[in-house]
C-alpha cells in the first residue's frame, strides 16, 4: 500500500518500536562542534525542521543536544537521532556507546540509535546491547545504517527486534533497489543519506531539464524523488538559505513521469562508503 505523501517538515511516518518519524531530517556530518555547530541546528530548528541525524563519529552530539535544550520546543517535538560508531562494537562497548551518546545529548531517551556500519563478528553483540537499551527506555527505537539486503537477511537468524530503520545512501544515481525492496517488505523505513549525492549530480542534463520544467531547484528535485519513492530523507547543509531550500519540498510533486525520468539516471554512484561487498 503507498503511503501517503508528506506535507510539511512535521509529517512523519510510523517506526516498528512506536513512534513517528518526521519525513525531512537534517543531516549534521561535517557541522562544527562549540557555539557555531548549536547556531546551526537552532537555525534548522527555527525553519520548522524537527528531525537531526547525528552520531558519535561526527563530534557534534553535545551541540545537538544544547540546540534541542535551547530551541523552546517541547522534547517530543524534535526526533534525535545518534548512532553507533564501528570502534565501539560489541556488547559492552555498545552499552558504554549508548550511555555516551545519551550523556552527551542530554535530553532524555534517545529516539532513534542506530549501528552505524554493520562490522564483522561484531553484528549480533551489537545488536543484542541495543535491544536491551531499547528495553531499559534508553532509547525509543533501533535501528541500522548502511546495512544491505544480505546483512538484514542474516540478522533474521539473531535478532528479537527487526530494525525500524535503515539508513544508506540513496539518490536517483544510486538506487539501492534491493536493500530498499527488502526493508519495504519487512515495514522496515528507508532513510536515504547523501540524497543530494554530495551536490555532484546537481548540474546533470536531466536533472536540471526536471527541474526547469518544474520552477524547482535541482536539489528540490531530488530531494522530492525521495520523498515520493517512500523514503526519509536527510540533507545536509549549515546554510540557512541551503536549509530553506531543501526543506521547500510539499505543495508540489514531481509526477509519474518526471520520476520514472529520474529513475532511469541509476549508475550506482556511490559517494562515500560502499557497503555493498561488505560480508
Amino acid at each position: 500500500m503507498k503511503l501517503e505523501a508528506p506535507t510539511s517538515l512535521s509529517s512523519t511516518r510510523p517506526l516498528l518500536h512506536g513512534g513517528a518519524l518526521p519525513w525531512v531530517g537534517l543531516g549534521v556530518f561535517r557541522v562544527p562542534s562549540g557555539s557555531d555547530g548549536v547556531a546551526v541546528v537552532l537555525a534548522a530548528l527555527d525553519q520548522g525542521y524537527r528531525h537531526v541525524d547525528t552520531a558519535r563519529l561526527y563530534g557534534n552530539e553535545v551541540e545537538v543536544g544544547e540546540a534541542v535544550r535551547a530551541s523552546g520546543l517541547a522534547r517530543d517535538e524534535v526526533f534525535v537521532t545518534s548512532k553507533v560508531w564501528n570502534d565501539d562494537h560489541g556488547y559492552d562497548p555498545t552499552m558504554r556507546a549508548v550511555e555516551g551518546s545519551f550523556a552527551r545529548l542530554d535530553v532524555g531517551p534517545i529516539d532513534l540509535m542506530l549501528v552505524h556500519w554493520p562490522v564483522l563478528g561484531l553484528r549480533r553483540e551489537t545488536w543484542r546491547a541495543l535491544e536491551r537499551c531499547l528495553a531499559d527506555g534508553m532509547v525509543k527505537a533501533i535501528g541500522v545504517s548502511n546495512y544491505m539486503a544480505h546483512h538484514l537477511e542474516e540478522m533474521t537468524v539473531y535478532a528479537h527486534e527487526k530494525p525500524s530503520v535503515n539508513q544508506i545512501e540513496v539518490h536517483p544515481f544510486l538506487q539501492q533497489r534491493e536493500a530498499r525492496g527488502w526493508c519495504r517488505a519487512e515495514g522496515v523505513v528507508v532513510e536515504a543519506y547523501s540524497p543530494l549525492a554530495k551536490g555532484r549530480r546537481l548540474d546533470h542534463a536531466e536533472v536540471r531539464a526536471v527541474a526547469a520544467e518544474l520552477g524547482r531547484t535541482p536539489a528540490q528535485v531530488m530531494l522530492r524523488w525521495g520523498l515520493e519513492r517512500e523514503m526519509v530523507v536527510l540533507p545536509k547543509s549549515v546554510s540557512p538559505d541551503r536549509m530553506a531550500e531543501n526543506a521547500d519540498l510539499f505543495g508540489w510533486s514531481l509526477g509519474e513521469a518526471c520520476l520514472e525520468r529520474l529513475d532511469a539516471l541509476e549508475e550506482g554512484g556511490v559517494t562515500g562508503w560502499d557497503p555493498r561487498q561488505m560480508p
